[in-house]
């Protein structure tokens, strides 16, 4: 079960550590989706294009219970930066966030122990001043209602901050919505009590 909310990045963050003249760019922030974490990425590259390795590690959904989690060590020693940065994000207790350690290589070399110690001490630093709030969990639904329906589902909807995503009109009105997880029991009980049609 997961919980009413957890903590997300309210905004994108990057810092700079050095260690052994190795330079290392943190950079958080809050992502949706894999292919958002992956854009996220990609755009460090094109931000750091000489830069030898760009390591990252993302988690979505509650951290207690992730949808997704997925780390890349990017060149370097297997397990030495991508599990790093998801070991701190996952000790920090933060969701749908992503983070990405850039490193220029300052020629000396680390050693496995040293490169664990500066990647999670990158995303310590990070992770440590990014700024958070409060996500509500929710679950994407599909209705089908009768078109006499719909503004008394959007008045239930205003009034349990749900969200529509998507309205279609056709022979019936059929509506795509983020309802949170709170409120989802009670959202059953509404559509059927109102003969709305919850898609599967």
């Amino acid at each position: 079960m997961s919980r009413t909310t957890y903590p997300t990045p309210i905004q994108t963050i990057e810092i700079e550590t050095e260690v052994k003249k190795s330079r290392f760019i943190a950079r958080a922030s809050k992502v949706a989706d894999r292919q958002e974490a992956l854009a996220f990425v990609e755009q460090a590259k094109q931000d750091y294009p000489d830069a030898r390795h760009h390591c990252w590690a993302y988690l979505l959904g509650d951290p207690v219970s992730a949808s997704s989690a997925a780390s890349n060590d990017a060149g370097e020693p297997s397990g030495t930066a991508g599990k790093p940065i998801l070991n701190v994000i996952q000790h920090k207790g933060v969701g749908d966030v992503m983070v990405v350690v850039i490193r220029y290589f300052g020629g000396i070399k680390l050693g496995a122990g040293g490169l664990v110690r500066a990647y999670s001490g990158a995303a310590e630093a990070v992770m440590s001043i990014l700024p958070l709030e409060q996500a509500v969990p929710m679950q994407e639904v599909r209705l089908l209602l009768d078109f006499a329906r719909e503004q008394l589902l959007r008045h239930w909807v205003d009034q349990h901050e749900a969200l529509i995503l998507r309205v279609d009109y056709a022979q019936q009105v059929l509506v795509q919505l983020n309802v949170p997880d709170v409120v989802l029991d009670e959202f059953i009980a509404f559509c059927a009590a109102q003969s709305i049609t919850r898609l599967p």
